[in-house]
């Protein structure tokens, strides 16, 4: 059993029967859909438009590259420019063996279904879903859509700028791993979005925009436009990985007025807040605006007035709109355009711009500004792109341009505020009383299924191998645990308090369980140091020296900053399940979560008065019969308080535990009581003990 060091000041609740808490807490989502891919939609303008010849006995194969992955996947079909039902025969999705190619991967093909048929009736002006599918697909990957109709409509919705290749052809080729009689065409048709299942904490980015966003100037079948790039960055980085691009850009699109598409605000709901978990809107749209109004011929001084207001109330609009479902909202400065054959501003819409930017970038407008102007323009002309982001027309950058604009996202925008837990649990294999009829194996296994049910990242379990050569058998749940993905760590062979033990024999406690952490762990990261009871040594000398033991074997420690002394109700739970004491175990259950939730409250502020915000928590858990029955609701009680679960790894980066994972730093409080003891603050009252737990079931 590990006896936290804060155990005392946590006496008076983690002790107590406390007002209880609703047997289920608020119910979570355990998974969701999260958008991956998508494209604008519109109406197909003549220029763009399939041809007459291509409307009959079709198959149509598109490739779309994601940004997140999955395993499950669904794919959104559109005919919400259509004025009469669109029926598609057959739906297909596939490996593409290259973004730039029409063939597939032998054995990937697969059938998609709508409701459980195979072909699908979409209504005019509608959008359509299909149902879940099971396919492998990882992030920053291809995906082949292939569909086969009989007839198609003279008037397709789709989205033009695709900035990839599509494949027609007559007959029904929807499997067919290579369409070598293929005409090419630069358009996407019918296709809106994939969405893959994805795990708590996941979101999306919306990039709402122009031709700039929708990549005029990219790469065909390169996917380098900046929103690909952003999307590349994001996977790069650990922290980020869990967050997807979906492109929203339409070419010539405008804020006020439709064009090459509906206008931004029109097509706000559909290409923002229905975006299947849209957390984050980059809006990078006005240069059409202020480049038509005076495209023929100069307008006068109040005409540019009004454009300017009426922009801004467009950007109002969308800010309001987006905070209504929850969506953080960054403004993007508009480009400099000088020089462009197509626009040609002069002073008065390069004056536009500048008012323009000059809102975007006043604090309290957005949630936060990314100043693209000042990436592209070039400092000795900033009215112009700079030569070397300037893909030739003034207008577009290239793609050189794309990249030096998504690098200059700063990813810490993204950070979603909620606050982070890493879940730990000690003293594996074995803790505390078994209830009557139960095994150590069947306890992992109910805790390692309310983890996997939750999608909680992998966890570190902290070993005792005496536990083991004392019951053999118990070694099946240090199996178990390695099989679900889970890690092990060091927390003494025996357990030993370096509080009342000398270090001649503590050390050698810890190194002794080393092979069998090895056996288990092969060549993963096993150098986590949990101490027993928490006890890190009655004097500064001892607590020094054995810190720099754990230096020379390469250990990080695990810390611990939340704990509500979830051991305290292990053995009471063993003992009323002896008895068949239902109202006993009732009680036990709810002052249980009562307990969890006080605590977080009770940490979470201890941090905001020492930092200001929330640091990354550690959860001490212990293996224990009640926790394996409570587990799948108290992971629901932190989701509904806003938690996020991370690694132990992703905690312990936060600078507030850099003396635990770098012992060469000298030793300090690492407990947030610890740093308020310091700091001379007091510590916040408790809740006053009402029943105690050692009382139950005698």
């Amino acid at each position: 059993m590990s006896l936290t060091k804060l155990s005392a000041p946590l006496a008076a609740f983690v002790l107590v029967v406390l007002c209880a808490l609703p047997k289920a807490a608020v119910a979570q989502k355990q998974n969701g859909w999260i958008g991956s891919w998508a494209a604008s939609q519109q109406l197909a303008e003549p220029r763009n438009s399939l041809s007459p010849d291509d409307l009959h006995d079709v198959t149509l194969r598109q490739i779309v590259h994601l940004s997140i992955g999955g395993s499950e996947l669904r794919l959104h079909l559109s005919n919400r420019f259509g004025t009469a039902p669109l029926h598609l025969a057959s739906v297909h999705i596939a490996k593409p063996t290259a973004a730039a190619s029409d063939k597939i991967v032998s054995g990937s093909d697969k059938a998609l279904s709508f409701s459980g048929a195979s072909d699908v009736t979409i209504p005019a002006g509608a959008d359509y879903i299909s149902d879940p599918i099971t396919f492998s697909a990882p992030a920053l990957s291809d995906l082949a859509i292939t569909l086969h109709a009989d007839q198609l409509p003279a008037e397709q919705t789709g989205h033009p700028g695709s900035r990839a290749n599509s494949y027609v052809a007559h007959g029904d080729l929807v499997s067919a791993t290579e369409i070598p009689s293929a005409k090419k065409v630069e358009h996407w048709y019918f296709i809106a979005g994939i969405d893959v299942g994805a795990a708590p904490g996941t979101a999306a980015i919306v990039t709402l925009g122009d031709s700039i966003t929708d990549g005029h100037g990219a790469t065909t079948d390169g996917n380098d436009r900046w929103p690909d790039v952003l999307a590349n960055r994001l996977q790069a980085d650990a922290g980020t990985r869990n967050l997807a691009v979906l492109n929203h850009g339409i070419g010539g699109n405008r804020l006020l007025l439709d064009g090459l598409g509906p206008n931004a605000l029109a097509r706000f709901d559909h290409d923002v807040v229905a975006q299947a978990g849209a957390r984050y809107l980059i809006v990078l749209e006005g240069i059409n605006d202020i480049g038509t109004l005076a495209r023929e011929h100069e307008v006068p001084t109040a005409e540019h007035e009004v454009l300017v207001r009426h922009m801004i109330g467009a950007y109002e609009q969308m800010v309001m709109r987006a905070h209504a479902h929850g969506i953080k909202v960054i403004g993007a400065t508009i480009l400099p355009f000088a020089g462009s054959g197509y626009y040609h501003p002069g002073q008065s819409s390069e004056a536009d711009r500048l008012a323009v930017n000059q809102w975007i970038r006043t604090a309290g407008h957005f949630d936060a500004v990314l100043d693209l102007d000042k990436v592209a323009r070039d400092p000795e002309h900033p009215e112009r792109l700079l030569p070397s982001f300037d893909s030739g027309d003034h207008l577009h950058p290239s793609p050189a341009g794309y990249a030096a604009m998504a690098g200059a996202v700063p990813l810490s925008l993204f950070s979603t505020g909620a606050p982070q837990i890493a879940i730990t649990f000690d003293d594996l294999p074995a803790h505390s009383a078994l209830p009557p009829g139960e095994t150590r194996v069947d306890i992992a296994t109910k805790i390692l299924a309310a983890l996997q049910d939750a999608h909680v990242p992998p966890i570190y379990g902290f070993v005792n191998g005496v536990r083991i050569e004392e019951h053999p058998g118990d070694e099946a749940v240090l199996k178990a645990w390695r099989e679900a993905g889970n890690r092990l760590g060091n927390h003494g062979w025996s357990h030993m308090n370096l509080n009342q033990r000398p270090l001649e024999e503590v050390q050698p406690d810890v190194t002794r369980n080393e092979a069998l952490l090895k056996r288990w762990m092969d060549d993963n990261e096993w150098h986590w140091f949990r101490y027993p009871y928490l006890a890190e040594g009655d004097t500064a000398a001892k607590k020094g020296d054995f810190r720099a033991f754990l230096s020379q074997h390469g250990y990080k420690i695990a810390a611990v900053t939340m704990s509500f002394g979830d051991h305290l109700w292990n053995e009471p739970y063993a003992r009323c399940k002896a008895k068949a004491n239902t109202a006993a175990i009732t009680s036990l259950e709810d002052s249980y979560l009562a307990a969890a939730d006080k605590s977080a409250d009770y940490y979470r502020g201890l941090s905001q008065t020492l930092y200001g915000r929330d640091i990354p928590y550690v959860l001490l858990m212990h293996i224990g019969a009640l926790d394996a029955v409570m587990l799948p609701r108290l992971l629901s009680l932190y989701r509904a308080k806003g938690f996020e679960f991370v690694t132990l790894e992703e905690a312990e980066r936060d600078e507030f535990y850099r003396q635990s994972t770098d012992l060469r730093s000298p030793p300090g409080p690492d407990m947030l009581e610890g740093v308020m003891a310091e700091r001379h603050l007091p510590l916040p009252a408790r809740p006053t003990p009402a029943v105690q737990l050692d009382s139950l079931c005698r």
